[in-house]
């Protein structure tokens, strides 16, 4: 009986460890969509953003039946609960990929995005996609080692945040309030991806040590 227990908590794992691999997906993407003012890109995101929400829902039924059904205490309803919440980032990860299409398909044909800014922002959506992806490979191998060190990428995030509204507020800034803007919300939601990534990440440190980090 435990050992299909645990079976099962294992199979949440690798349904958490899918979901943060469709919101890379995701990311990717709206990135590519918002760039290249790709509208039929950005509508994908959004449309497919339904399959992420249907896949927290699978994790959370899961989740549930084992907390109803078995009664897990210590260590094993660490890792149920810890679950539930880290379904709940992936799905506002995916959330916020979806927000950044939506920007997208609201300026096409036209670009969101000035040019002076694009550097900053294509920078921004490359760190969140490769905070993801390394993620979804954290959940897999519960690797708390390569946890610890997600929150370097997340400081340069937060270092290119402030230089978006360094960027928006200056003097020299031509571009008009809809682009201001327009960037202020993406920075917003590339940061969020990447805060949200280290959550989970925390929480997989969390499951494996019973400890939340600092």
């Amino acid at each position: 009986m435990r050992n299909a227990f645990h079976e099962q908590l294992d199979g949440i794992f690798d349904d958490l460890a899918t979901i943060c691999g469709q919101v890379e997906v995701a990311v990717a993407r709206a990135t590519r969509a918002l760039l290249e003012a790709d509208s039929s890109l950005a509508e994908q995101v959004i449309s497919d953003d339904a399959e992420i929400d249907h896949a927290r829902e699978k994790v959370e039924d899961s989740a549930l039946s084992l907390l109803s059904l078995q009664a897990p205490v210590a260590g094993d309803l660490r890792v149920v609960v810890s679950a539930l919440r880290m379904v709940s980032d992936l799905e506002r990860m995916g959330d916020l990929s979806v927000h950044v299409a939506k920007i997208s398909r609201l300026r096409t044909p036209g670009y969101a995005v000035p040019d002076a800014a694009r550097p900053t922002i294509a920078r921004m959506a490359e760190i969140a996609e490769e905070m993801v992806g390394r993620t979804a490979e954290i959940i897999r191998t519960r690797d708390i080692e390569a946890a610890d060190q997600l929150r370097a990428a997340d400081d340069e995030m937060d270092q290119l945040r402030r230089q978006t509204f360094a960027d928006l507020l200056a003097k020299d800034w031509q571009h008009g309030v809809e682009a201001a803007v327009d960037l202020a919300l993406l920075g917003r939601y590339y940061e969020r991806i990447a805060d949200h990534a280290v959550s989970v990440a925390s929480r997989v440190v969390f499951v494996v040590t019973g400890e939340t980090p600092s």
